[in-house]
């Protein structure tokens, strides 16, 4: 881990010019995968996603909405479904060059379209209503799956039920055990 937060530090979540692709590995308690982050599209909602990894956020956080065929989402809620104090939220970067497509990663939000914090989702499908267009701003991609989508898929897959008035809940803990950066050089 030591290793790991030497290099976040060199990823300057204030450097707009940033063109380097970055991957994130994410290990859960179903299995790793990586998500390779796109700054050269969404530079201000991969340097938000950065600030959260970079300081142990998601570590010990869960997927707390799995909707088969839909999307996995996660990164705001404790095991016990407590949220999770955030920062403010940012701008949303939502953008036809970077559409909600199967194993894209994007941002949740509330419906104002500029009120994402920490929570995420993995696309099961591709979601051309969660694009911006004339009947919304749509919801910001900022990367997406290049390894483990089979975890990503066992996710989407397990049995989900109400629970602490929220529905969709896995009714066994997914577990966000850590998430650890690699940089990568842009092709």
């Amino acid at each position: 881990m030591a290793a790991s937060c030497a290099l976040v530090d060199t990823v300057n979540a204030d450097d707009s010019a940033i063109q380097d692709l970055v991957n994130v590995d994410v290990i859960t308690s179903e299995g790793q995968f990586t998500l390779q982050l796109r700054p050269d599209v969404a530079p201000d909602t991969v340097a938000n996603f950065l600030e959260y990894v970079r300081s142990g956020f998601y570590q010990g956080t869960v997927f707390h909405r799995v909707i088969p065929g839909f999307m996995v989402q996660g990164g705001g809620f404790s095991s016990e479904l407590q949220s999770q104090e955030t920062r403010a939220p940012i701008r949303n970067e939502a953008t036809p060059s970077l559409p909600n497509l199967r194993g894209t990663v994007a941002m949740a939000r509330t419906n104002a379209p500029d009120s994402a914090t920490a929570q995420f989702f993995v696309n099961l499908t591709d979601n051309d209503f969660l694009n911006p267009n004339s009947r919304g701003a749509g919801y910001a991609v900022f990367g997406k799956v290049v390894s483990g989508m089979d975890v990503i898929d066992a996710i989407a897959n397990t049995e989900t039920g109400s629970r602490k008035g929220m529905s969709d809940v896995p009714l066994q803990a997914i577990t966000i055990e850590s998430m650890s950066l690699v940089k990568t050089m842009a092709p």
